[in-house]
């Protein structure tokens, strides 16, 4: 309270007893595979492992390649974003290593008849080089034909070599070879070519060094598992707190021999390593894919007798579906990927057209041709008590994802919708209470925490998210003496119990009809 000793008018500034809640994003997601390439911005991680947000495919590409042979995350990024989303985190997985040998670059003759006369080769392996060609006028009028090539490094030039030729007294290799420290050139060309009569010796232009091609990396359960403090794999997700949503589309890369079998064992382990970080962090969700090749039979025996996953936070679709191919051609123009980021992106539009709190099934995957195999309804009927949701073809409607259950035995928490909801108002109160700390625990403290969730809960109960015909049917929130006695206030305690009706979807349908027969008065 500010003491007055002057008379006068003041004015204050005295705070709200009422916060308002900001619901927290509900659609993020965390995509942990393998990528053509990887920025090198960020001195702090030079190998481009740390979660690294893109909010479009353009931004995707331009930081880590487009489309490569080997690489399912590419493609399950493009569905995502294709699908509706719109935020994404990208881990990088390392699974090849550099070649270890001199980049290299055969430099084009302006005259084709001289095809690449001149090769420049990395001292260093693995270099990341340029070369640019220069054209110079001769010296004299009938002097030779030279050139002046540069070697960049990082943009920069950082050697210059002028008055170059293809042969005599200022041979290109006698020039460079044993000055350079970076490069060497080898002259190919033949004894008996003209190059009296030429006007320019080589193509001018700007060149890169092509690096020697990686060399595959062995790739494990503790691959994708990674490391908080070393910001790799799915521990680094710790730094990205607003993570709704993680799928490893490369599960099928990594697990997939030589002889083109899938490895269950390790792909049972890095799906329960997934879940594992997901119940850890409460917010997140794991989107599992089904591994491909199976029939509905040996699907529903792999889920019970292998993958015995129980978990709230897991869900799984099946079959996989079939895209068109960006880097194939002929027989190879369709092929089929795992289906996660094309249901990423759909629980993401999901959130922005309807919310959260709506079942994200019944609703068409964007730019998909086809299913692996279509799944009958008696099929279904085997799957979907078992926490496995199909995806199906239905004619003129399109192919739709026709089931919306979690991986738990808990009926309590059997629906996507209904998980997620609670995750996105947990962690809503969570953020949005933090000006409580430490404030005086008392009464106006109490009404003041229960005003500010009343209000939030309030506006998700008019949005939708919650059943029931009135506020109090659809939710309540407790703190007063009695959930705040005297030995929890003396322990420092404020204890706030919230409770919700979420709203669940209408799974099964059925109209009961009779035959209405008109009776005699």
């Amino acid at each position: 309270m500010p003491t007055y000793t002057a008379p006068g008018v003041y004015v204050e500034e005295v705070p709200s007893s009422q916060k308002v809640l900001s619901a927290a994003p509900t659609a993020v997601a965390a995509f942990v595979g393998f990528t053509e390439r990887f920025p090198t911005d960020d001195p702090r991680d030079p190998e481009g492992l740390a979660p690294r947000l893109v909010t479009s495919w353009t931004q995707f590409e331009t930081l880590y390649g487009s489309f490569i042979a080997g690489a399912m995350l590419p493609l399950s990024v493009y569905a995502y974003f294709q699908n509706g989303g719109n935020l994404a985190y990208i881990v990088r997985v390392p699974h090849t290593a550099p070649a270890g040998a001199p980049s290299s670059i055969a430099l084009p003759a302006a005259d084709r008849a001289l095809g690449a006369p001149l090769s420049i080769e990395s001292l260093e392996p693995d270099a990341q080089l340029s070369v640019s060609v220069h054209p110079e006028e001769p010296a004299e009028p009938d002097g030779p034909v030279t050139f002046r090539l540069e070697v960049h490094e990082g943009g920069e030039t950082v050697e210059s070599y002028s008055g170059l030729t293809l042969d005599g007294a200022g041979e290109a290799g006698t020039q460079v070879n044993g000055t350079s420290t970076r490069v060497k050139v080898k002259v190919e060309v033949s004894a008996d070519a003209d190059l009296a009569t030429q006007l320019e010796l080589l193509r001018p232009g700007h060149y890169e060094l092509l690096q020697a091609q990686p060399v595959p990396v062995p790739v494990t359960g503790r691959s994708f598992a990674g490391s908080e403090t070393e910001r790799r794999g799915l521990g680094g997700l710790a730094i990205a707190d607003d993570v709704t949503m993680v799928l490893l589309p490369d599960l099928i890369t990594a697990a997939t021999g030589e002889d083109g079998t899938v490895d269950l064992g390790l792909w049972k382990a890095v799906q329960t390593s997934l879940i594992t970080h997901c119940e850890q962090y409460t917010n997140r969700m794991a989107i599992l894919d089904a591994p491909p090749g199976m029939s509905t039979q040996q699907i529903k025996e792999w889920r019970s007798d292998t993958a015995m996953y129980d978990s709230a936070f897991a869900t799984m679709y099946y079959p996989w579906v079939k895209v068109e191919n960006p880097v194939g051609s002929g027989a190879d123009k369709e092929m089929l990927v795992p289906p996660s980021g094309h249901v990423a992106g759909l629980w993401a539009r999901t959130d922005a057209t309807r919310g959260v709190w709506k079942a994200p099934a019944n609703d068409t995957l964007r730019g998909v041709l086809d299913v692996e195999r279509a799944i009958s309804q008696n099929e279904q009927s085997l799957l979907n008590p078992i926490g496995i949701n199909c995806i199906r073809p239905f004619g003129v409607r399109g192919i739709r994802v026709w089931g919306a259950r979690t991986l738990t035995s808990d009926t309590d928490w059997q629906y996507i919708n209904v998980r997620r909801l609670f995750n996105m108002a947990e962690k809503t109160i969570l953020d949005g209470t933090q000006w409580a700390v430490f404030e005086p625990n008392d009464v106006p403290l109490w009404e003041g925490v229960k005003r500010t969730l009343n209000a939030f809960l309030r506006g998700l109960w008019t949005d939708g998210a919650l059943v029931g015909s009135t506020p109090d049917q659809a939710f309540y929130v407790k703190c007063d003496e009695e959930t705040n006695p005297p030995e929890s206030v003396d322990a420092g305690r404020l204890i706030v119990e919230v409770g919700l009706a979420p709203v669940k979807p209408a799974e099964f349908v059925v109209f009961r009809i009779a035959q209405h027969k008109q009776s005699a008065a």
